[in-house]
């Protein structure tokens, strides 16, 4: 009795202590969140006291902060998740890469220049009042970041554009109508919900596939991926490098796609000359399995986690400071404009927002990518860091909008249904089992219709018949048992490979959110006016 209790008690103190550390660090978040818009607050209103109507432009700069620390909590997650996930990176290694490299991405590339409304999805110019257009980029600010904040808050890696995308029509329709809306670039958009994730799927899967048959299927392993790894790390240089030249420097330097690909290649013969021996001396030291190989993957991840980062930092950094730099502009000029220069202030607000969002509140989406949707190895999370950048690249070429947030889970998704698919090999032995099991099924009924027939019946071949046909009725009961087993097996297989549930979810979360974040936009835009009025 006092085992019982002593047990009890120390589960108790076991759960309480869990609530304890679940409860402080939460409201300790919750508290430097606050401090961090409280100090952007207290910035925009003492350095912007003296503008006229200033009021719209302190409340668009929380706004803002706001905005990009959402980003930073639920898109970066895109670009360390796998990493994390396949233990090559640990949480809080990754998350110190990832912020280091977003505010540098957004500071040293982030582009003086941008277009204030993303993608082009309305006409800034059939808003006349630039007070009415303040409402308006305010009210997308708010509702893009409050539908990530939502999305984060269940789990569901969305993409940061389509919100603020969403945010921006919602807010376009309810300030001057439909006709401001782009539909033809909304149509672009509807259509990357099926491009992204699919394109990004299918090149996870092929590289994944490439390094199963080339490395994980061979006897000798080692010698394999000596061979292998470094070209695959050499392809990899070449689709950073350009992916970087492409979408992470065009501030300091802007190339066309041949230019930069060539660079690119250069860079990656240097690469693999480089690292063709350091790899082998790498290898020489491993043990023949699959555990071994996936070692020779860890440092090229790292690199991966952080040339995403840079370039995702220097990109998506305007889906929260894009509607506060128009709100800056329309408050000191009085006027709308289609692009405006970016003031530092701004570009530091979504810096430093993007690194305190992945700080505070990263870690939840970093696990569902990373671990939640399906298992990683650092061979399949390199194999999805390949598909996000080389995605980008063939996307960006062909015109295609893209999302950086669904190539990557379209790739974790790619990888778990590969899995699943190379696992019906075993599920095809199987079935070819069960065949052989049914001719022998059949070779004993003739058997025992024989023994039937026979004339002579003597007491000891009773015996033998009844048992015969007992073992027949036997056998047939344990094969429709052995039938349902393997299927619940294989069932099993397919929800441990790719969680279905998961995928329902997060496939939800994006076919709502422009539709989402555009109704939340419009509701807050009309209460604003109402309020304003």
């Amino acid at each position: 009795m006092v085992t019982k209790r002593v047990t009890l008690d120390i589960k108790t103190i076991e759960k309480i202590d869990t609530v304890k550390e679940k409860t402080l660090p939460g409201f300790a978040k919750l508290s430097l969140a606050l401090l961090f818009m409280v100090i952007v607050f207290l910035w925009s209103y003492t350095s912007h006291g003296d503008v006229p109507n200033n009021t719209f432009l302190i409340i668009g700069a929380v706004f803002g902060a706001y905005m990009a620390m959402n980003i930073g909590a639920n898109d970066v997650a895109n670009n360390v998740g796998p990493a994390v996930g396949s233990k090559a990176l640990t949480m809080m290694g990754a998350i110190l890469i990832a912020a280091v490299f977003e505010a540098l991405g957004a500071f040293i590339a982030g582009g003086d220049v941008v277009k204030t409304i993303k993608k082009g999805i309305i006409d800034p110019g059939l808003i006349d009042n630039p007070e009415i257009f303040i409402w308006a980029m305010t009210a997308a600010l708010l509702a893009a970041a409050l539908w990530l904040n939502f999305a984060t808050s269940i789990g569901a890696p969305v993409s940061t554009t389509h919100s603020i995308v969403g945010g921006v029509m919602g807010a376009g329709i309810a300030a001057a109508g439909f006709a401001i809306v782009s539909w033809g670039t909304m149509g672009k958009i509807a259509a990357s919900w099926v491009i992204s994730p699919v394109l990004g799927g299918l090149i996870a899967a092929g590289f994944l596939y490439a390094i199963k048959v080339k490395i994980v299927f061979t006897k000798d392993m080692i010698s394999a991926a000596k061979s292998f790894v470094p070209v695959l790390i050499a392809v990899m240089t070449w689709a950073f490098s350009t992916y970087i030249i492409l979408k992470g420097i065009k501030k300091i330097i802007k190339l066309d796609f041949l230019t930069a690909a060539g660079i690119g290649l250069v860079i990656a013969i240097i690469a693999y000359v480089v690292l063709k021996p350091i790899v082998a001396k790498a290898a020489d030291k491993l043990e023949n399995n699959r555990e071994g190989v996936n070692t020779l993957f860890t440092i090229p991840l790292i690199f991966a986690a952080a040339l995403l980062s840079f370039a995702h930092g220097a990109n998506d950094v305007a889906n929260a400071i894009g509607p506060l730099a128009a709100i800056s502009d329309a408050v000191i000029n009085s006027g709308v404009q289609s692009k405006v220069a970016i003031p530092f202030w701004v570009m530091a607000v979504g810096a430093f927002g993007i690194a305190v969002g992945l700080l505070l509140f990263g870690p939840k989406l970093i696990r569902t990518v990373g671990s939640e949707i399906t298992e990683l190895d650092q061979m399949r999370a390199f194999a999805i860091a390949m598909a996000a950048a080389i995605t980008v690249i063939i996307a960006s070429q062909l015109g295609l909008p893209v999302s950086s947030t669904h190539i990557a889970v379209g790739g974790v998704f790619g990888v778990g249904f590969l899995r699943e698919y190379l696992d019906s090999n075993e599920t095809r032995y199987i079935q070819g089992i069960r065949k052989k099991f049914k001719k022998h099924k059949k070779e004993l009924d003739k058997m025992t219709s024989e023994l039937a027939k026979l004339e002579v019946i003597e007491e000891k071949s009773k015996s033998n018949y009844v048992r015969i046909v007992e073992l027949y009725k036997a056998i047939e009961d344990k094969e429709a048992l052995v039938k349902q087993e393997k299927k619940d097996v294989k069932e099993a297989k397919r929800t441990k490979y790719v969680k279905r549930d998961a995928v329902k979810k997060i496939v939800a979360a994006w076919i709502i959110t422009v539709p989402a974040a555009a109704l939340l936009s419009a509701a807050i835009f009309f209460m604003i006016k109402g309020i304003m009025a």
